[in-house]
This record gives structure tokens, sequence and C-alpha cells, in this order.
């Protein structure tokens, strides 16, 4: 029984200790860039009054071709690797990504921002894209 009262002890002590330590003050955590998800909506507002954003999309050559938003550059989501595609020359260009039902544009999402882009949006799928679309075939 006081094997187990002397494990108990040991154990909140470590808890306390090392769980709930209090950071140093001059110290801040470091905070992750992320993504944001927004509307169709709101990325054509974006897409109305910002010259310098990109839109990606994220899905196959041959959805591309059949349907993609007016613009936009293809780079299939197998092809983002952990190095920067080659179309996204400038890490802080806002880029507004898609694939066909928001699946891939989350994926490619968190890829582009672990590559270090500070300004990614996923706009999620054009299944929902209410706006004009072209079509190369």
């Amino acid at each position: 029984m006081r094997k187990i009262w002397i494990i108990g002890l040991l154990f909140l002590s470590a808890f306390y200790l090392y769980g709930c330590s209090k950071q140093p003050e001059n110290q801040e955590s470091p905070e992750k860039a992320n993504y944001q998800k927004i509307t169709p909506e709101e990325a054509k507002e974006m897409m109305d009054t910002q010259d310098d954003l990109v839109v990606v999309d994220v899905r196959r050559q041959d959805e591309y071709d059949e349907k993609h938003i007016g613009n936009a550059v293809l780079i299939p989501l197998d092809t983002i690797t952990d190095e920067q595609p080659e179309q996204l020359p400038d890490l802080d260009q806002p880029i507004l990504v898609y694939c066909r039902t928001g699946v891939r544009s989350k994926a490619s999402a968190e890829k582009l921002v672990d590559i270090g882009y500070t300004s990614v949006y996923d706009i999620g799928g054009i299944v929902d894209w209410p706006y004009d679309i072209v079509s190369e075939n």
C-alpha cells in the first residue's frame, strides 16, 4: 500500500511540475501558420478586388480540362510535395485552393502551409461554385 502511495505522489508531483509549468515570460510560443476555409462568395470577392492572388485547382488534368474556374492554375494534389511548386514563387501571395468537393483542397491547403505559404484559402469544391466556369473541351 505504501508503494502505491509513493508512486501516486511521484506521479502527481511530476504532473504538477511538468504539465503545469509556466513558460518564461520572455519566450513566446511559436504559432504555426494555418490556412483559412472561406465561402465561394468570399473567394469571388477576393478575386474581384485583388490582382495579386492565384487560384489553384488541385484536381487531375482531365478534371481540370472538363471544367475549371477561369484563370486557375493546375497543380494536382499528388504533385505537391515538401518543396515549393514552381507555379507559386511567392510564399506570401494569396492562394485560393479548390478541387471537386473540398477534400483535396483541404489536404492541399495543409501541405502548402507546411511548405511555408502564409496566405492560403481553401474555397472547397467546384461543385459548390455558383459562378462562371470554363472548359477546355
